[in-house]
C-alpha cells in the first residue's frame, strides 16, 4: 500500500445508522479484493442516530459537516479525501459498491474524466419511485443535456460517480443540495470532460428517503436556469417574442379573428403579451449570461455584445422609435374617434393592441439601454 490511497469513497450520511456500516464494509472489502489502495470517507451531516460512530467502527474515516444538504456533505468529503481518485455514492445501500473497480477503471486508465453509474436499466427500475423514474429523472436529464450542449448521460441524477480529485476541484462546485449532481455534469461538460456510463444497478434503499420531490426538483430547475440562461430564458424568450410578432401580423391580415366552434379567437389579445414577456426573458437571460460568475467563459463571450455601448444605444434608439410609433397609432385612433369615423371595430382593436405593445416594448428597451450601462460595467454578480 502507498502512503496515499488511490481511491477515496465519499459517502454523505444523514441518519443512515441502519445501512452505513454495510456500505463501509462493502466498499472496503471490494477495494481490498481488487487490490485497490483505498479509504472510505463518511461525511456525517449532523446525524442524530449515531451514524458517524457506526461508520468509524466499520473502518471509515469520519468527517463532520454542520451545514445541511447533500451537496454540502459531498463537497466537504471531496475536500477531505486523500485519494487521487474519488468515488461518490450514498450511505443508504442503493448503489452496489461492489462495482467500484468497474467505475474507477476508465478514469484510472485515462480514457475518461468522469464515470457515471447508470441506474435506469429495465432490471432495476422497480426500486425507484414511479414519479422519479418516469418524470423527475428523465426531465432533469433532458434539461441537463440541453444545458451541456449535448447528451452526456442517460441518467444525469445518478449519485454513483468516479473522477480524479484534482479535476473535480477545478470545477469549483457550489451547490448545497441534491442539485449538485446536475451542477457537476453541466460544469464538467462545459470544461471539456470526457464522460462515460456503465450499468451499476440500483437497489432498494434502507431507511427513510431524504429526498423532497418538489423542493429538490425546484432547486434543480433554479440551478439549470442560473448555469444555462440561454436554455430557459433566451431560447424560449426568442420563440415567444417571434410568436407574438407572428400573431400580431395575423391579426392585421385577419382582423376578425379565427372561428373556434361557436366562439371567435382574436390573437391580438395574446400577441402583445407574448411579445413583451419574450423580450423581457431575452434581455434578462442575455444580461445574466454576460455577467454571472456561474455561467461559463464561452457563454460570457457569446453574449459580450450586451454590455457594449453600441448595443445599448441601439436599444435606446429602437425603444424610442417603438414608443413614437405606438403614440402615433394611438393618435390616429383618437383623431378618428373625434372625427366620428372610427375604424372597423376589429381593425381598431388590432391597431390599439399593436400600439400598446409598442409602447411597452419601447419603454422596456429604452430603460434597459439607459440604465444597464453603469450596471453592466460593475463587477459580475453571483
Amino acid at each position: 500500500m502507498t502512503d496515499r490511497p488511490t481511491v477515496s469513497v465519499v459517502l454523505p450520511c444523514f441518519n443512515e445508522a441502519a445501512s452505513v456500516q454495510q456500505c463501509v464494509r462493502e466498499a472496503l472489502t471490494t477495494m481490498a479484493d481488487a487490490r485497490i489502495s483505498g479509504e472510505v470517507v463518511v461525511v456525517d451531516n449532523a446525524s442524530t442516530d449515531g451514524s458517524g460512530a457506526i461508520a468509524e467502527a466499520a473502518g471509515a474515516r469520519v468527517v463532520t459537516e454542520g451545514r445541511p444538504g447533500y451537496g454540502s456533505a459531498l463537497r466537504a468529503g471531496f475536500a477531505a479525501a486523500a485519494g487521487e481518485m474519488i468515488v461518490m455514492a450514498d450511505a443508504d445501500l442503493t448503489y452496489d459498491l461492489r462495482k467500484i473497480p468497474e467505475l474507477v477503471a476508465p478514469v484510472a486508465r485515462g480514457d475518461v474524466d468522469l464515470t457515471l453509474g447508470a441506474r435506469l436499466d429495465a432490471a432495476n427500475r422497480r426500486t425507484m419511485p414511479a414519479l422519479h423514474r418516469f418524470v423527475g429523472t428523465p426531465v432533469l436529464t433532458f434539461l441537463v443535456a440541453r444545458a451541456c450542449g449535448r447528451r452526456v448521460a442517460s441518467d444525469s441524477q445518478s449519485g454513483f460517480r468516479a473522477f480524479r480529485a484534482d479535476r473535480i476541484a477545478a470545477l469549483e462546485l457550489q451547490s448545497t443540495g441534491m442539485e449538485l449532481a446536475s451542477e457537476m455534469l453541466i460544469r464538467a461538460a462545459r470544461s471539456g470532460f470526457r464522460v462515460t456510463e456503465i450499468q451499476t444497478g440500483y437497489r432498494e434503499r434502507v431507511g427513510e428517503s431524504k429526498l423532497n420531490t418538489l423542493s429538490d426538483g425546484w432547486r434543480h430547475l433554479q440551478l439549470i436556469l442560473l448555469l444555462a440562461p440561454d436554455l430557459l430564458l433566451i431560447g424560449p424568450g426568442l420563440a415567444l417574442a417571434l410568436l407574438g410578432v407572428a400573431l400580431g401580423l395575423f391579426g392585421f391580415v385577419w382582423p376578425s379573428g379565427v372561428s373556434v366552434g361557436s366562439l371567435r379567437w382574436q390573437p391580438v389579445f395574446f400577441s402583445g403579451i407574448a411579445s413583451v414577456i419574450g423580450m423581457q426573458a431575452l434581455l434578462t437571460g442575455a444580461v445574466w449570461a454576460n455577467r454571472s460568475s456561474l455561467t461559463s467563459g464561452e457563454t460570457h463571450r457569446r453574449f459580450a455584445f450586451v454590455g457594449r455601448p453600441t448595443f445599448l444605444r441601439w436599444c435606446v434608439t429602437g425603444g424610442l422609435i417603438a414608443i413614437l410609433i405606438g403614440l402615433a397609432l394611438d393618435l390616429v385612433l383618437f383623431l378618428g374617434w373625434l372625427g366620428g369615423s372610427p375604424s372597423a371595430p376589429e381593425r381598431g382593436l388590432g391597431v390599439a393592441s399593436v400600439a400598446q405593445t409598442l409602447l411597452i416594448l419601447g419603454s422596456t428597451l429604452a430603460f434597459f439601454g439607459i440604465l444597464s450601462g453603469p450596471l453592466l460595467h460593475r463587477d459580475a454578480g453571483p
